[in-house]
């Protein structure tokens, strides 16, 4: 497989790469990462051929955005494909507030995010996101984190966001979560092109297989996979503060992650080569986005999706019990 090679992206007329890059780690997620650093990766990445790359205002509360304006100055706006998420706004937060507050991204600028699923929301929100980005459009728009909201969504973001398509300034309509039983549901009652599922087809968590890939595959909605790292274990294996789902992973999950790291030593196989390139393998999935905060974890992503794995590593996670039997295991030819 060519992680480089364009392919189509669902019903879209859009063409992705299958590895794209997460910009969130960009905007500091959990970490400090540094202005220059960030744009730095953002280069290397179209350099060395991603040509997706994913955003939102709720990263860095619009830093992943402005990042990723000052990266794209003087690129091709034809060579890459940049999507970004609606659902909250950015406000300015109480500053009785700002000491005591918890955000995930380091030394966050003085905002906080509000969901807002309306068709005004959705328009303020896009054209602030466009001003952060320096753009006069996106290619993807996803409804971001819907979970607790339908109703809302159905009314006021998924009109806005066919209107945004129809008028040019988006080409794609597309919801991001991290649950597949909403996005199943929004592929049986709505038209959508791609959905963005974060986290839940993984070495860890297949929960996508059952119903919601299968809908996909016969309704051509591509699938962009989120977090492969499941926020990192997959990454760094099952060590002392490894994150799993954004939380310090369970003991449960590092007794699994320890499991197939003695499957990928034996076969010599490493980790993140595995995590990469299992949800690549069913039909369904288009892309993957792993998040890179600096140009070192870009090379090594790059170098993990394209490494041969054999055909013997798998079966043996299957014969395991550590992969599901009827889990796909070979990339599909496009």
């Amino acid at each position: 497989m060519n992680p480089f090679h364009p392919v189509s992206l669902g019903r879209s007329n859009l063409r992705v790469t299958p590895l794209g890059l997460g910009c969130g780690p960009l905007a500091g997620l959990f970490t400090e990462v540094p202005e220059s650093q960030a744009i730095a990766t953002v280069r290397r990445a179209l350099e060395v051929g991603v040509r997706l790359f994913d955003t939102a205002p709720l990263y860095g509360l619009g830093r992943s955005e402005s990042r990723l304006g000052m990266a794209f100055q003087d690129v091709d706006r034809h060579s890459y494909v940049l999507a970004t998420k609606v659902g909250r706004i950015l406000e300015p937060e109480d500053p009785e507030k700002l000491a005591t507050r918890y955000v995930e991204f380091f030394d966050p600028p003085p905002l906080r995010a509000v969901f807002d699923f309306s068709y005004d929301g959705v328009m303020r929100s896009l054209e602030e996101s466009l001003r952060r980005l320096n753009l006069d459009r996106v290619d993807i728009l996803h409804i971001h984190d819907p979970d607790d909201h339908w109703e809302e969504v159905m009314r006021g973001a998924y009109p806005a966001a066919h209107q945004l398509r129809e008028q040019g300034v988006i080409r794609a309509v597309s919801a991001g979560m991290n649950q597949p039983e909403m996005l199943a549901r929004f592929a049986r009652e709505g038209g959508f092109d791609c959905f963005l599922l974060a986290g839940r087809y993984t070495l860890l968590d297949q929960s996508a297989l059952p119903e919601l890939f299968p809908l996909c595959v016969q309704k051509r909605i591509g699938i962009i996979i989120g977090g492969p790292y499941n926020s990192g274990i997959l990454a760094t294996g099952a060590q002392p503060g490894a994150k799993f789902s954004y939380q310090d992973a369970p003991s449960d999950i590092l007794d699994r992650v320890m499991n197939i790291e003695a499957v990928c030593e034996a076969h010599r196989v490493p980790l993140k080569a595995a995590a990469l390139q299992f949800p690549l393998a069913h039909p369904a999935v288009v892309s993957i986005i792993p998040g890179s905060r600096s140009v070192a974890e870009l090379d090594e992503n790059a170098r993990m999706v394209s490494f041969p794995i054999p055909a013997a590593f798998w079966q043996d996670l299957k014969s395991r019990e550590l992969l599901p039997s009827h889990a796909p295991i070979a990339r599909p030819e496009f």
